[in-house]
């Protein structure tokens, strides 16, 4: 598939406008609402309540991997519009140990419904907006954004797809070479529906799986389960892999600690 680089050049404008804006909102950042590798989901953080995530992604029963464990992630998300309709979550991620550890992140939409009767959730967001821009040095200004459409399927669950487009400078694949766009799509579906003594009634688990195209440094994707401990606290496991294993390496498991702070 060729590259139109007119049409791919105004989306990367428009989404540095978007990122401008969305930092400038707010001086509460965090890290994006993801399904499982990918921020493949259209959910957005609810207004004013702050979000906080730990993802660990290290490797199992593997000796002399050249790449190994990834970088841990600690981050903090909140939502910062108070309408139903129109809704906006901000944030900022610590990845360690880096000597550039700062990604920040924005996203903007709507949820199912909101523009007319069965409406697929639109989002518009941008992620791993890095802070070292340096041409002399290993840069992380990934500043990928990306167009996603959720949708809930009866009896099946929650399905999201979309286009990404991030900065040719930096995503490339392990030879050198310019991987800079492609599309994420990810699912998921509730079980054991349960509720707390407050009467609010949760999924106690939860089936997740996401992928992203390119053989870039977030092309991959996994499966796994979410356990809700409560409505408002989550433990997510399973297995992630990668398309381009010279970047990140061999599968990696991951661990991801959510809680929600209302």
């Amino acid at each position: 598939m060729k590259k139109s680089g007119r049409i791919i050049q105004k989306f990367e404008v428009a989404l540095a406008a978007f990122a401008l804006f969305g930092l400038a909102a707010t001086t509460a950042s965090a890290t994006p609402s993801t399904t499982y590798w990918t921020p493949g989901t259209t959910d957005i953080q609810a207004y004013g309540v702050p979000h906080i995530t730990y993802d660990s992604y290290f490797t199992v029963f593997k000796k002399g991997e050249k790449k190994g464990n990834l970088l841990t992630d600690v981050g903090l998300t909140i939502g910062v519009l108070p309408y139903e309709r129109l809704q906006m979550e901000a944030g900022i991620d610590l990845l360690e140990p880096s000597d550039d550890p700062l990604f920040f992140n924005a996203k903007i939409g709507t949820p199912e419904g909101a523009l007319f009767k069965g409406s697929p959730a639109i989002n518009l967001g941008i992620f791993n907006v890095g802070t070292q821009t340096s041409k002399d040095k290993v840069r992380t200004d990934q500043n990928i954004g990306h167009l996603l459409f959720g949708k809930t399927i009866p009896g099946l669950g929650r399905l999201f797809a979309g286009p990404y487009v991030g900065n040719a400078a930096v995503l490339k694949d392990s030879k050198g070479e310019t991987d800079n766009y492609g599309f994420m799509v990810g699912f998921d579906r509730g079980f054991l529906p349960v509720k707390d003594k407050a009467g609010n009634e949760f999924n106690r688990l939860v089936v997740a799986a996401d992928y992203a195209s390119g053989k870039n440094a977030i092309g991959g994707g996994g499966v796994g389960l979410y356990y809700y401990f409560t409505k408002d606290i989550d433990l997510l496991t399973g297995p992630v892999w990668f398309n381009d294993q010279g970047i990140n390496g061999g599968w990696k498991w991951t661990m991801q600690l959510d809680i929600n702070i209302p």
